[in-house]
Protein backbone atom coordinates (compact mmCIF):
# COMPACT_ATOMS: atom_id res chain seq x y z
CA UNK A 1 0.00 0.00 0.00
CA UNK A 2 1.28 3.47 -0.94
CA UNK A 3 0.57 6.42 1.33
CA UNK A 4 1.35 10.13 0.98
CA UNK A 5 0.68 13.10 3.23
CA UNK A 6 -1.69 15.75 1.75
CA UNK A 7 0.36 18.69 3.04
CA UNK A 8 3.33 17.45 1.01
CA UNK A 9 1.44 15.49 -1.67
CA UNK A 10 2.43 15.36 -5.31
CA UNK A 11 6.17 15.86 -4.76
CA UNK A 12 8.69 13.94 -6.84
CA UNK A 13 12.36 13.70 -5.84
CA UNK A 14 13.43 13.91 -9.47
CA UNK A 15 11.66 17.20 -10.16
CA UNK A 16 11.64 18.88 -6.75
CA UNK A 17 13.41 22.26 -6.63
CA UNK A 18 14.82 23.31 -3.24
CA UNK A 19 14.41 26.76 -1.72
CA UNK A 20 16.81 29.51 -2.78
CA UNK A 21 18.71 29.17 0.52
CA UNK A 22 19.86 25.78 -0.79
CA UNK A 23 20.28 26.62 -4.47
CA UNK A 24 21.88 30.07 -4.75
CA UNK A 25 25.54 30.75 -4.11
CA UNK A 26 25.98 30.42 -0.36
CA UNK A 27 28.91 30.70 2.00
CA UNK A 28 27.57 27.70 3.93
CA UNK A 29 25.59 25.31 1.73
CA UNK A 30 23.96 23.62 4.74
CA UNK A 31 23.27 24.56 8.36
CA UNK A 32 22.15 21.59 10.45
CA UNK A 33 19.85 18.74 9.54
CA UNK A 34 16.82 20.08 11.43
CA UNK A 35 16.95 23.65 10.10
CA UNK A 36 17.66 22.56 6.53
CA UNK A 37 14.83 20.03 6.74
CA UNK A 38 12.29 22.59 7.89
CA UNK A 39 13.37 25.12 5.27
CA UNK A 40 12.38 22.58 2.63
CA UNK A 41 9.20 21.37 4.36
CA UNK A 42 7.94 24.96 4.63
CA UNK A 43 8.99 25.77 1.08
CA UNK A 44 7.26 22.67 -0.30
CA UNK A 45 4.11 23.64 1.62
CA UNK A 46 4.00 27.03 -0.10
CA UNK A 47 5.36 28.96 2.87
CA UNK A 48 8.33 31.33 2.89
CA UNK A 49 10.73 29.74 5.43
CA UNK A 50 12.61 32.98 6.19
CA UNK A 51 10.25 34.79 8.61
CA UNK A 52 10.33 31.86 11.05
CA UNK A 53 14.14 31.85 10.87
CA UNK A 54 14.26 34.79 13.30
CA UNK A 55 15.35 32.37 16.03
CA UNK A 56 18.91 32.79 14.70
CA UNK A 57 18.92 36.32 16.13
CA UNK A 58 18.89 34.84 19.64
CA UNK A 59 21.69 32.33 19.05
CA UNK A 60 24.32 32.03 21.74
CA UNK A 61 27.55 30.34 22.73
CA UNK A 62 27.73 28.33 25.95
CA UNK A 63 31.50 28.42 26.37
CA UNK A 64 32.13 25.18 24.49
CA UNK A 65 29.80 25.07 21.50
CA UNK A 66 27.49 27.28 19.46
CA UNK A 67 23.77 26.79 19.91
CA UNK A 68 22.35 24.02 17.71
CA UNK A 69 19.67 26.39 16.43
CA UNK A 70 16.24 25.03 15.46
CA UNK A 71 12.91 26.28 14.19
CA UNK A 72 10.86 27.04 17.29
CA UNK A 73 7.45 25.33 17.62
CA UNK A 74 5.90 28.49 19.08
CA UNK A 75 7.03 30.51 16.03
CA UNK A 76 5.68 27.95 13.57
CA UNK A 77 2.36 27.96 15.43
CA UNK A 78 2.10 31.74 15.63
CA UNK A 79 3.19 32.49 12.08
CA UNK A 80 1.68 29.59 10.18
CA UNK A 81 -0.64 27.62 12.43
CA UNK A 82 1.75 24.65 12.34
CA UNK A 83 1.72 22.45 15.44
CA UNK A 84 4.77 20.28 16.20
CA UNK A 85 4.38 17.80 19.05
CA UNK A 86 6.37 14.79 20.22
CA UNK A 87 4.69 11.42 19.78
CA UNK A 88 4.61 8.54 22.21
CA UNK A 89 6.23 5.69 20.23
CA UNK A 90 4.53 2.63 21.67
CA UNK A 91 4.70 0.29 18.67
CA UNK A 92 7.09 -0.18 15.71
CA UNK A 93 7.70 3.39 14.61
CA UNK A 94 7.17 2.59 10.92
CA UNK A 95 3.54 1.89 11.79
CA UNK A 96 3.21 5.31 13.42
CA UNK A 97 4.69 6.97 10.32
CA UNK A 98 2.34 5.14 7.97
CA UNK A 99 -0.70 5.85 10.15
CA UNK A 100 0.22 9.53 10.40
CA UNK A 101 0.45 9.81 6.62
CA UNK A 102 -2.87 8.02 6.24
CA UNK A 103 -4.34 10.58 8.67
CA UNK A 104 -2.93 13.46 6.61
CA UNK A 105 -0.23 14.18 9.16
CA UNK A 106 3.46 14.70 8.43
CA UNK A 107 6.14 13.48 10.84
CA UNK A 108 9.73 14.19 11.72
CA UNK A 109 11.66 11.11 12.77
CA UNK A 110 15.24 10.46 13.81
CA UNK A 111 16.96 7.80 11.72
CA UNK A 112 20.44 6.42 11.05
CA UNK A 113 22.12 8.25 8.15
CA UNK A 114 24.09 5.05 7.50
CA UNK A 115 21.02 3.96 5.48
CA UNK A 116 20.28 7.24 3.69
CA UNK A 117 21.60 7.22 0.10
CA UNK A 118 21.60 11.04 -0.11
CA UNK A 119 24.51 11.03 2.36
CA UNK A 120 26.77 9.03 0.02
CA UNK A 121 30.40 9.85 0.63
CA UNK A 122 29.68 11.17 4.11
CA UNK A 123 27.61 8.69 6.15
CA UNK A 124 25.87 6.25 3.80
CA UNK A 125 27.39 2.83 4.42
CA UNK A 126 30.30 4.50 6.23
CA UNK A 127 29.26 5.61 9.72
CA UNK A 128 26.24 5.44 11.99
CA UNK A 129 25.00 8.91 12.82
CA UNK A 130 21.68 10.33 13.95
CA UNK A 131 19.74 12.66 11.67
CA UNK A 132 16.15 13.79 11.09
CA UNK A 133 13.92 13.22 8.07
CA UNK A 134 10.31 13.89 7.08
CA UNK A 135 8.82 11.03 5.05
CA UNK A 136 6.40 12.23 2.34
CA UNK A 137 5.54 8.87 0.75
CA UNK A 138 5.80 5.30 2.04
CA UNK A 139 5.12 2.34 -0.24
CA UNK A 140 5.56 -0.76 1.87
CA UNK A 141 4.86 -3.19 -1.00
CA UNK A 142 7.48 -1.60 -3.24
CA UNK A 143 9.78 -0.98 -0.24
CA UNK A 144 10.19 2.70 -1.15
CA UNK A 145 10.15 5.90 0.86
CA UNK A 146 10.40 9.51 -0.30
CA UNK A 147 11.72 11.84 2.37
CA UNK A 148 13.00 15.32 3.07
CA UNK A 149 16.50 15.41 4.47
CA UNK A 150 18.95 18.30 4.69
CA UNK A 151 18.58 20.41 1.55
CA UNK A 152 16.41 18.20 -0.66
CA UNK A 153 13.81 15.53 -1.34
CA UNK A 154 15.09 12.00 -1.89
CA UNK A 155 14.01 8.39 -2.37
CA UNK A 156 15.33 5.20 -0.83
CA UNK A 157 14.34 1.60 -1.43
CA UNK A 158 15.09 -2.07 -0.82
CA UNK A 159 17.33 -2.91 2.10
CA UNK A 160 17.70 0.77 2.99
CA UNK A 161 13.92 0.94 3.37
CA UNK A 162 13.86 -2.02 5.73
CA UNK A 163 16.77 -0.81 7.82
CA UNK A 164 15.98 2.89 8.09
CA UNK A 165 12.44 2.06 9.26
CA UNK A 166 13.62 -0.57 11.73
CA UNK A 167 11.94 -3.40 9.83
CA UNK A 168 15.21 -5.32 9.72
CA UNK A 169 17.35 -5.43 12.85
CA UNK A 170 20.66 -7.37 12.95
CA UNK A 171 20.80 -10.36 15.26
CA UNK A 172 21.73 -9.32 18.76
CA UNK A 173 20.91 -5.65 18.15
CA UNK A 174 18.25 -3.69 20.02
CA UNK A 175 16.18 -1.13 18.11
CA UNK A 176 15.49 1.81 20.41
CA UNK A 177 12.37 3.88 19.65
CA UNK A 178 13.39 7.06 17.83
CA UNK A 179 12.28 10.60 18.59
CA UNK A 180 9.20 11.26 16.47
CA UNK A 181 7.07 14.40 16.04
CA UNK A 182 3.64 14.95 14.50
CA UNK A 183 3.18 17.99 12.25
CA UNK A 184 -0.42 19.17 12.21
CA UNK A 185 -2.29 22.37 11.34
CA UNK A 186 -4.16 24.45 13.89
CA UNK A 187 -7.81 24.27 12.85
CA UNK A 188 -6.72 22.32 9.78
CA UNK A 189 -5.58 25.53 8.04
CA UNK A 190 -2.08 26.50 6.92
CA UNK A 191 -1.51 30.24 7.30
CA UNK A 192 0.77 31.19 4.43
CA UNK A 193 0.99 34.91 5.23
CA UNK A 194 2.91 35.60 8.47
CA UNK A 195 2.49 39.40 8.29
CA UNK A 196 -1.01 39.69 9.72
CA UNK A 197 -0.93 41.94 12.80
CA UNK A 198 2.86 42.16 12.27
CA UNK A 199 3.31 38.73 13.84
CA UNK A 200 6.55 38.23 11.92
CA UNK A 201 8.02 41.45 13.30
CA UNK A 202 6.96 40.56 16.84
CA UNK A 203 8.70 37.18 16.52
CA UNK A 204 11.90 38.88 15.32
CA UNK A 205 11.79 41.32 18.23
CA UNK A 206 11.26 38.49 20.70
CA UNK A 207 14.36 36.63 19.56
CA UNK A 208 16.44 39.78 19.43
CA UNK A 209 15.52 40.47 23.06
CA UNK A 210 16.54 36.92 23.95
CA UNK A 211 20.02 37.60 22.60
CA UNK A 212 20.90 39.60 25.70
CA UNK A 213 23.97 41.80 25.88
CA UNK A 214 26.77 39.22 25.59
CA UNK A 215 28.43 38.85 22.19
CA UNK A 216 28.37 35.10 21.39
CA UNK A 217 31.01 35.44 18.69
CA UNK A 218 33.43 36.93 21.21
CA UNK A 219 32.85 33.87 23.39
CA UNK A 220 33.39 31.58 20.42
CA UNK A 221 36.61 33.41 19.55
CA UNK A 222 38.09 32.72 22.98
CA UNK A 223 37.12 29.05 22.76
CA UNK A 224 38.76 28.65 19.35
CA UNK A 225 41.98 30.29 20.50
CA UNK A 226 42.05 28.11 23.61
CA UNK A 227 41.51 24.97 21.52
CA UNK A 228 44.27 25.49 18.96
CA UNK A 229 46.78 23.26 20.71
CA UNK A 230 44.15 20.61 21.43
CA UNK A 231 43.22 20.52 17.75
CA UNK A 232 46.89 20.16 16.78
CA UNK A 233 47.25 17.19 19.08
CA UNK A 234 43.89 15.56 18.26
CA UNK A 235 44.08 15.56 14.47
CA UNK A 236 41.58 15.83 11.57
CA UNK A 237 38.86 13.46 12.84
CA UNK A 238 38.43 15.37 16.08
CA UNK A 239 38.68 18.67 14.21
CA UNK A 240 35.70 17.88 11.96
CA UNK A 241 33.49 17.03 14.94
CA UNK A 242 34.67 20.08 16.87
CA UNK A 243 34.24 22.43 13.92
CA UNK A 244 30.66 21.35 13.25
CA UNK A 245 29.57 22.49 16.71
CA UNK A 246 31.54 25.72 16.70
CA UNK A 247 32.58 27.47 13.48
CA UNK A 248 30.12 25.82 11.11
CA UNK A 249 27.10 26.52 13.30
CA UNK A 250 28.23 30.09 13.92
CA UNK A 251 28.85 30.74 10.22
CA UNK A 252 25.59 29.17 9.06
CA UNK A 253 23.65 31.04 11.75
CA UNK A 254 25.15 34.35 10.67
CA UNK A 255 24.31 33.73 7.01
CA UNK A 256 20.69 32.93 7.89
CA UNK A 257 20.61 36.07 10.04
CA UNK A 258 21.58 38.01 6.91
CA UNK A 259 18.56 36.50 5.16
CA UNK A 260 16.33 37.59 8.04
CA UNK A 261 17.77 41.13 7.90
CA UNK A 262 17.03 41.37 4.18
CA UNK A 263 13.50 40.06 4.78
CA UNK A 264 12.86 42.66 7.48
CA UNK A 265 13.98 45.44 5.14
CA UNK A 266 11.52 44.13 2.56
CA UNK A 267 8.82 44.22 5.24
CA UNK A 268 9.36 47.93 5.69
CA UNK A 269 11.71 47.88 8.66
CA UNK A 270 13.91 50.69 7.41
CA UNK A 271 17.62 50.18 8.00
CA UNK A 272 17.36 46.47 8.86
CA UNK A 273 18.91 45.46 5.54
CA UNK A 274 22.16 47.15 6.54
CA UNK A 275 22.75 44.30 8.99
CA UNK A 276 22.91 41.73 6.19
CA UNK A 277 26.45 42.53 5.08
CA UNK A 278 28.13 42.40 8.51
CA UNK A 279 26.28 39.13 9.22
CA UNK A 280 27.66 37.73 5.93
CA UNK A 281 31.13 38.89 6.91
CA UNK A 282 30.78 36.82 10.09
CA UNK A 283 29.77 33.83 7.94
CA UNK A 284 32.76 34.33 5.64
CA UNK A 285 35.10 34.83 8.58
CA UNK A 286 33.94 31.59 10.20
CA UNK A 287 34.79 29.68 7.04
CA UNK A 288 38.21 31.34 6.87
CA UNK A 289 38.96 30.42 10.48
CA UNK A 290 37.77 26.88 9.83
CA UNK A 291 40.40 26.58 7.08
CA UNK A 292 43.05 27.84 9.48
CA UNK A 293 42.03 25.35 12.12
CA UNK A 294 42.11 22.56 9.53
CA UNK A 295 45.80 23.39 9.10
CA UNK A 296 46.21 23.21 12.86
CA UNK A 297 44.66 19.73 12.76
CA UNK A 298 47.51 18.73 10.44
CA UNK A 299 50.03 19.88 13.03
CA UNK A 300 50.74 23.37 11.76
CA UNK A 301 51.02 26.50 13.91
CA UNK A 302 48.14 28.93 13.35
CA UNK A 303 46.92 32.15 14.93
CA UNK A 304 43.18 32.76 14.30
CA UNK A 305 42.80 35.75 16.61
CA UNK A 306 42.67 38.52 14.01
CA UNK A 307 39.77 37.14 11.92
CA UNK A 308 37.95 36.04 15.07
CA UNK A 309 38.17 39.53 16.56
CA UNK A 310 36.84 40.97 13.30
CA UNK A 311 33.94 38.49 13.37
CA UNK A 312 32.96 39.58 16.88
CA UNK A 313 32.96 43.24 15.83
CA UNK A 314 30.79 42.54 12.78
CA UNK A 315 28.30 40.45 14.76
CA UNK A 316 27.85 43.22 17.30
CA UNK A 317 27.51 45.77 14.52
CA UNK A 318 24.78 43.72 12.83
CA UNK A 319 22.85 43.14 16.05
CA UNK A 320 23.02 46.85 16.96
CA UNK A 321 21.65 47.77 13.52
CA UNK A 322 18.70 45.43 13.93
CA UNK A 323 17.96 46.62 17.46
CA UNK A 324 17.85 50.23 16.24
CA UNK A 325 15.70 49.32 13.24
CA UNK A 326 13.18 47.17 15.11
Amino acid sequence: MQTTTPLLDGLEPGTYRPHAVHTTDRIWSETNCYVDLWIEVLHASGVDPVPALSFVLGAGFDGRQWDFVKYQPEDLRRLHGIEVNEMNVWKPFAEHLIENIEDGVASTVEVDAFHLPDTAGVSYGLQHTKTTVVPTRIDRAAREMDYFHNAGLFRLSGNDFDRVLGLEVPDGAVALPPYLERITLEGGVLRVDPTEDDRDLDVARTHLRRAGTDNPVAGLAQRVVDDVEWIRESGPDAFHLWSFGTLRQCGATAELAADVAAYLEGRGVQGAGAAAEPFREVATGAKSVQFRMARAARGRAVDPREPLDAMAVKWQQAVDILRAAL
